[in-house]
C-alpha cells in the first residue's frame, strides 16, 4: 500500500526564512525539513562545527603529530565500500601533506570480512610492518583486532562513526561522534568526514608546534570532492554539518578542481561535473566505486582517488565501469530469483523478510535486500552462503525500525544464533551457521511483529503539496538544483491534481503522459510503470528537464500516481 501525505510546516518558520531573503517556494520546503533559522543554511566553511567539539580529537591530533615527529610508519586499514575507499584516499592524502610516512591496506571482503580483524593485523604487519594503524570507517568493534595489534607492540588510532558495542577496543585513541559521551552535535558524519575532521585537528596542533603557519600550511580543501563523495554515497542524514561538507565539495567539481579519479568517474558515467549533484554522487559516481568492493577488490577503487596520473585514472574508471555492469546483471539475476522465493510472500502476513539462496553472491546482497525493501516496505535480510557452514546477511531498514538494535534484541534472546553482526539503524550485516536459517528468520520476524504497527508498514510518499503554476520553469528548477537535498533532507516532491490529456507506454517499460492543470499542458514520464488512469489523477512528481532537438523544456518525473 502507498499512499500520499503532504509535509506540515510551520506558516511562522517559513515566514521568517521567506524575510532573511529567501524565494517563497524554498523557504516553505526549508521550513517542511526542520529549518528554524537561515543560518542553518549556511553552505561555507567557517561554518563548520569546530573539531574541538569530537571527544578526543585533540589526544588523536597529538599523537599523529608526535608520530609524524618521530618519523613513525603508519598504515591505514581500510573499508570496502564507498565511504571507506573515500575515507582512505583523504587520510592518505592528507596525512602525506601534513609530513607523514603512511601506507594503506583494504582487506578483500570475502577472504577476511570486515573491521580490524586479528587476521588483517597479522596480515598488515607482515605486508607493511608498522608502527601504527589508523583505522577509517571501521574499528569501532574490533576488540580481538585491537587487542592482537597491541600483543604485537601495533598502536591503533580508530576513527569511524558506527554504533559501537556495550564496550570498544582497547585502542590509543578513538574519535567516532557515535562513542559514550562524545558530546559533537553532530552524530552523522560518514567516516570520510571523521578522517577529514582528524586531519583539520592534527594540522591546527602542527601550526602549534610550528611546522607549519597559516600562509605556509596545505590545504585540505582540497580533499572535500573526496568527502563530499564518501558522504552522499554512505546514506549519512545531510544535516547542517554534512550539508556544508558536501556543498563544498560539489562547488569544487563544478569548478573543474577535483581529483583526477573523481573526473574520470564521471566522465565514465557520462555525467557532467559542471552540474554536479548528489544525485550523481550518490546514483553514478558512488556505485562504480562501491562495484570493486562488491566483485573485486575495493583497492582498485582507492587507486582510482589517489593516483594524480588521469591516464591511469581514466583507465581505473573504465574499468570499474565495467564492474559495475556485471554487479547490475548479477544483481538482476539475484533480484529475479528473490521474486520466486517470495512468489507466495503475504505482505499482511508478515512485518519482515530474510531470504537466501545457495547462488548468491556475497558482494550484491545488500543492493538485493535494499531493492526488495523498496519493492515490499519491509526490514528486509539477504543472505549468501559464506565459509564452512556459516551464512553472511545483509539487510535494509525502513522508517522506525531500527536494524542493528533489531539484532542485538536477536541475539539478546538466543545468544548463540548470531554469530556477529553490526551496522545502524538504516543498514547491517550479520553471520549466522546455515543450519540456524530457519530460527533467526523466526527471531527476526518476531522482532518485527512486537516493534512494528501495521500502519508503518505502509508505504508514505511524502510531498510538498502544490507548486504554483509560475515556477514550472527552467529557471526555478535551476535554483532547486542549485540546494544540497539528500538523506534526511529529502529532494522536494509536489503533488497535484491534473487532468489526464494522453497515456502511451514507451519501451515497453515507461509510461508518458500529457497533464493538463489550470490550462497549462506539462509532459511527464513514470519511469517502470505501465498502469493505465481515468482522465482525473493525482500526481506526485519531481521537476525536471528535458532536452530535445536543442530545445530545453520542463517535465514532470512522476513518482506516484493515483
Amino acid at each position: 500500500m502507498t499512499r500520499l501525505s503532504i509535509r506540515p510546516y510551520s506558516l511562522k518558520q517559513s515566514e521568517s526564512l521567506r524575510q532573511s531573503g529567501l524565494h517563497p517556494v524554498l523557504a516553505r520546503l526549508f521550513a517542511a525539513r526542520g529549518v528554524a533559522d537561515s543560518s542553518e543554511l549556511a553552505t561555507e566553511l567557517p561554518s563548520l562545527l569546530p573539531p574541538a567539539a569530537l571527544l578526543h580529537i585533540d589526544k588523536a591530533a597529538v599523537f599523529l603529530a608526535d608520530a609524524i615527529a618521530a618519523n613513525k610508519k603508519m598504515v591505514i586499514v581500510a573499508d570496502y565500500d564507498c565511504d571507506g575507499a573515500t575515507a582512505c584516499a583523504v587520510g592518505l592524502r592528507g596525512l602525506r601533506m601534513l609530513g607523514a610516512v603512511v601506507d594503506y591496506i583494504v582487506p578483500n571482503r570475502f577472504e577476511y570480512g570486515y573491521g580490524l580483524t586479528p587476521e588483517i593485523v597479522a596480515l598488515t604487519a607482515r605486508e607493511k610492518s608498522p608502527d601504527i594503524i589508523v583505522t577509517v570507517d571501521n574499528g569501532i568493534a574490533s576488540i580481538d583486532g585491537v587487542a592482537a595489534a597491541n600483543a604485537m607492540g601495533i598502536q591503533v588510532v580508530i576513527t569511524d562513526h558506527h554504533l559501537p558495542a556495550d564496550s570498544l577496543p582497547d585502542a590509543a585513541v578513538i574519535v567516532n561522534p557515535n562513542q559514550p559521551a562524545c558530546g559533537f552535535p553532530s552524530k552523522n558524519l560518514a567516516g570520510v568526514g571523521v578522517m577529514f575532521y582528524v586531519l583539520l585537528a592534527l594540522r591546527a596542533e602542527l601550526r602549534k608546534r610550528g611546522v607549519f603557519d597559516s600562509q605556509s600550511q596545505p590545504k585540505l580543501d582540497v580533499l572535500l570532492d573526496l568527502v563530499a563523495l564518501g558522504t552522499v554515497a554512505d546514506v549519512v542524514k545531510l544535516d547542517p554539518n554534512n550539508r556544508i561538507l558536501v556543498a563544498q565539495g560539489l562547488k569544487r567539481m563544478r569548478a573543474g578542481r577535483m581529483h583526477a579519479g573523481v573526473a574520470a568517474l564521471f566522465r565514465v558515467a557520462g555525467r557532467e561535473p559542471r552540474n554536479a549533484s548528489p544525485f550523481d554522487l550518490g546514483f553514478a559516481v558512488g556505485p562504480r566505486l562501491n562495484a570493486a568492493g562488491r566483485l573485486a577488490d575495493m583497492a582498485l577503487g582507492i587507486e582510482c582517488l589517489t593516483t594524480d596520473d588521469e591516464g591511469r585514472a581514466w583507465q581505473i574508471a573504465q574499468e570499474l565501469n565495467s564492474i559495475n555492469a556485471d554487479r547490475k546483471d548479477i544483481e538482476r539475476d539475484m533480484q529475479d530469483a528473490a521474486l520466486l522465493h517470495l512468489d507466495d510472500f503475504k505482505a499482511e502476513a508478515s512485518h519482515t523478510i530474510a531470504v537466501f539462496d545457495q547462488t548468491w553472491h556475497q558482494g550484491v546482497i545488500g543492493i538485493v535486500a535494499s531493492r526488495l525493501k523498496d519493492k515490499f516496505f519491509r526490514p528486509t535480510i539477504t543472505f549468501a552462503p559464506g565459509d564452512e557452514g556459516l551464512m553472511k546477511g545483509s539487510g535494509r531498514s525502513i522508517p522506525g525500525f531500527h536494524l542493528r538494535d533489531a539484532l542485538d534484541l536477536v541475539s539478546k534472546h538466543a545468544p548463540t544464533l548470531i554469530q556477529k553482526f553490526g551496522g545502524h539503524a538504516m543498514a547491517a550485516g550479520l553471520t549466522i551457521r546455515s543450519v540456524d536459517f530457519p530460527a533467526f528468520q523466526k527471531a527476526f520476524e518476531a522482532v518485527g511483529q512486537s516493534w512494528l504497527k501495521q500502519e508503518q508498514l505502509e508505504r508514505i510518499i511524502e510531498t510538498d503539496g502544490a507548486l504554483e503554476d509560475a515556477y514550472f520553469t527552467t529557471d526555478f528548477i535551476d535554483l532547486l538544483a542549485a540546494q544540497v537535498w539528500g538523506q534526511g533532507f529529502a529532494p522536494p516532491v509536489f503533488c497535484d491534481d491534473f487532468k489526464l490529456i494522453s497515456q502511451r507506454i514507451l519501451k515497453e517499460r515507461h509510461l508518458k503522459m500529457v497533464l493538463e492543470k489550470n490550462g497549462l499542458r506539462y509532459d511527464a514520464i513514470w519511469f517502470g510503470h505501465t498502469d493505465s488512469f481515468d482522465d482525473k489523477v493525482k500526481v506526485a512528481f519531481r521537476l525536471d528537464v528535458n532536452e530535445y532537438n536543442g530545445v530545453t523544456k520542463v517535465q514532470l518525473l512522476v513518482e506516484h500516481v493515483e
